[in-house]
């Protein structure tokens, strides 16, 4: 061959000429090669390790589960440009308006034909409290549309992505035309993300620590709506994060004053010592959508970080 010539770039995948590992010793030379070969290729040391369910769930290798659990969520994100998020808590048991006097006309019927029956009593007590809150919900779903219609750039409702409260948020961002986020945690029983979430922006997570962090990451404003455990896990989260600093402080609103009032007694705290004056000003409550977000507008424009535009300062929806 004449090297003084430039050379043909070759073939990206193919070669002429098979290399030596491209096919398996010789029957000639091996007998009992496919079976030596069989036993190797199919053993589980020999999957790749992004292959492998069995070795990506071994103790040794959580942290690369915590990593990919981070990454993508961080990935999906950034490819959609959400770069802030108004969190929306509360109850998944949160009803819609008329699917909660449905359900109070039965545990009323069922209350009238058993009266005697204390299951009966309790159901229909519950039927109640849940038809009272239930307005709770056109409250989540006013503050998604809010946030959807204000059209503020690489923003977005993000709530845990399942139904009731989350689902109020998630839907009236989807009615205001808006992307709305959903993260999802896997638990043993399986659950369904709220159908109001954005395709491609519904995640899965494994570890509720993932999940936590992207819930903080980017967002701006926190709205709880009535919950329980698992509202109050992450409001006390972030009052914490934000007591501590750990966190930069930013507005927490708690819709239903009454409800959590009942549910945390930060009076009660402050006269015990157990928080300081200012850690009670790190919260405020509201009754109405309009109430929270023009809450929410006003706080980020003493902290000198408007979520308007300037020009649009005075168009709020």
């Amino acid at each position: 061959m004449n090297h003084r010539r430039h050379c043909p770039p070759p073939p990206p995948r193919k070669r002429r000429t098979p290399l030596p590992w491209e096919h398996p010793k010789a029957h000639a030379e091996e007998p009992q090669v496919d079976e030596r070969l069989r036993a190797i290729m199919q053993h589980p040391s020999y999957r790749e390790a992004d292959s492998d369910p069995a070795f990506l769930h071994e103790d040794a290798a959580r942290g690369v589960r915590l990593q990919v659990d981070y990454l993508k969520a961080e990935l999906v994100l950034a490819a959609h440009g959400i770069e802030r998020t108004v969190l929306v808590y509360g109850s998944t048991r949160l009803r819609e308006p008329e699917t909660a006097k449905r359900e109070l006309a039965s545990a009323r019927e069922a209350a009238g034909s058993r009266p005697d029956d204390p299951a009966t009593a309790r159901a229909l007590q519950l039927a109640e409290r849940r038809e009272a809150l239930s307005r709770y919900y056109e409250v989540g779903r006013e503050v998604g549309q809010r946030v959807g219609l204000a059209g503020i750039p690489g923003m977005a409702i993000l709530t845990g992505g399942g139904p009731g409260a989350m689902e109020s948020a998630n839907r009236g961002a989807c009615e205001a035309g808006a992307q709305t986020v959903g993260l999802n945690i896997a638990l043993p029983r399986e659950q369904y993300p709220n159908p109001y979430v954005t395709p491609g922006l519904c995640m899965q997570f494994h570890y509720f620590a993932m999940r936590k962090l992207h819930f903080m990451k980017r967002a701006v404003a926190i709205v709880a709506l009535p919950g329980g455990y698992g509202t109050l896990d992450e409001v006390f989260g972030a009052l914490t994060l934000i007591q501590t600093r750990k966190s930069a402080p930013i507005p927490i609103v708690l819709v239903g004053e009454d409800y959590w009032r009942r549910v945390f007694d930060v009076d009660f705290l402050l006269e015990a010592g157990s928080i300081d004056e200012e850690d009670r000003d790190l919260f405020w409550y509201a009754e109405t959508a309009e109430e929270a977000w023009q809450g929410i507008l006003d706080w980020h424009e003493r902290n000198g970080s408007p979520l308007l535009p300037s020009t649009a300062t005075d168009a709020r929806p």
